[in-house]
């Protein structure tokens, strides 16, 4: 975990290997290497990932792109004491015009690619712009956690990803250095999503560190997403939506340890297709009542999917942008986005009382944000909150 220092606990540095191709100086002579498809030819260049506008109704990074970018880095902290949020989030918000843009010197000359950044405000913040507004309550506590003091809440998200595993932190950095000694750092958090598996019509989602695909149900489409994603009103947070994130500790020897029929009953879904154990393509939806011929439930009535399933729990569906992580430990950052704080809390609520998967996971660190509006040069980064 992260501490209110700025340096990395770990980094990773990617090393490149330029290789020599041989250029015949006589003409008419030809080796191997002058060829195209030779031992000697260049690698193809990887195709630059299409830009990712940051400005519009809503921030970016939270349904675009699709499918989501590899690499994620958030970042949760405090305003320190006295620190205005309405002018600390508009220079952001300047600041991620320019990122996006590739204009900023702090991108260390590096192509902005697909780079999203996405801000929230906790709580605190957001009862200090009306006590009523969506986002303005603290999360309640679940079972299995063991989160410190130090990565429980926070007044501020900065979620940034992208393909290039580069631009993630050194775009981070430039945000904290445009904030200065007004934002104190609680703790971040990086991660990867694992390779994608087709999903439905264009739609894919990623596998997690327990093998199995991970953000298969949520709302996919614009009418769903305005109906379980985005928020409506009142009109300072129309267009923005609520985020939880929760770091979670996977205990992989113990569920490595099972067979993978005992797995799947863990998920009540096919490892290997993402198929539910009901029957039907990985975008089925599970047929909660299907049984076996003696009577068995096909999909146990501790399974993931069962404890989790938005009509048994009657809550709305989230949107999920799940990320594997390998420090503190092995793991999963979860990012949950719904325009309704109970779609997360009945839903957790219910998998406490009985989910099968939960005793396999230790949370670690929680937090919830709105996520502000959209927002462009006319309109200033959290403008309809703060002044």
């Amino acid at each position: 975990m992260r501490g209110a220092d700025h340096h990395p606990s770990r980094r990773r540095f990617l090393d490149a290997t330029g290789a020599m191709v041989a250029i015949g100086l006589t003409a008419g002579c030809e080796s191997h290497a002058d060829r195209p498809d030779g031992p000697g030819a260049a690698a193809p260049a990887t195709p630059s990932p299409r830009p990712v506008a940051p400005a519009g109704r809503h921030q970016a990074g939270v349904t675009v792109p699709q499918p989501a970018q590899r690499n994620l880095l958030a970042v949760v902290a405090d305003l320190g004491p006295g620190v205005a949020a309405g002018p600390l989030l508009a220079e952001l918000g300047r600041t991620v015009l320019t990122l996006a843009a590739g204009t900023d010197a702090r991108l260390m000359g590096l192509p902005p690619g697909d780079l999203t950044v996405t801000v929230g405000v906790g709580p605190r913040l957001v009862r200090t712009a009306g006590p009523s507004l969506p986002g303005a309550a603290d999360l309640p506590r679940f079972s299995r956690e063991r989160i410190p003091p130090q990565a429980r809440g926070g007044d501020l998200l900065i979620q940034v990803c992208a393909t290039d595993a580069l631009l993630p932190p050194v775009a981070a950095n430039a945000l904290l250095d445009q904030a200065g000694d007004r934002l104190r750092e609680r703790w971040r958090q990086s991660g990867h999503r694992g390779a994608d598996v087709p999903v439905d019509k264009g739609r894919s989602a990623p596998r997690n560190l327990l093998g199995f695909v991970d953000g298969i149900v949520g709302p996919h489409t614009a009418e769903a997403q305005e109906r379980h994603l985005w928020l409506a009103g009142p009109a300072p947070v129309a267009g923005g939506t609520l985020a939880v994130l929760r770091r979670m500790e996977l205990d992989l020897p113990r569920f490595a340890a099972l067979t993978v029929a005992e797995q799947e009953a863990v998920f009540g879904r096919r490892r290997a297709t993402g198929n539910p154990l009901s029957g039907g393509a990985i975008a089925s939806d599970p047929q909660l009542g299907a049984k076996t011929a003696d009577g068995r439930y096909l999909i146990p009535a501790d399974a993931h999917v069962r404890r989790a399933n938005a009509n048994a729990v009657g809550a709305g569906l989230m949107l999920r942008r799940s990320y594997s992580i390998d420090e503190p430990a092995p793991g999963l950052l979860f990012i949950s986005f719904q325009n309704d704080i109970r779609t997360f809390t009945d839903t957790l609520t219910r998998m406490d009382s009985s989910d099968a998967l939960l005793p396999y996971t230790t949370t670690t660190a929680g937090a919830a944000f709105l996520i502000l509006p959209g927002f462009g040069e006319a309109k200033p980064l959290g403008s309809t909150l703060f002044r």
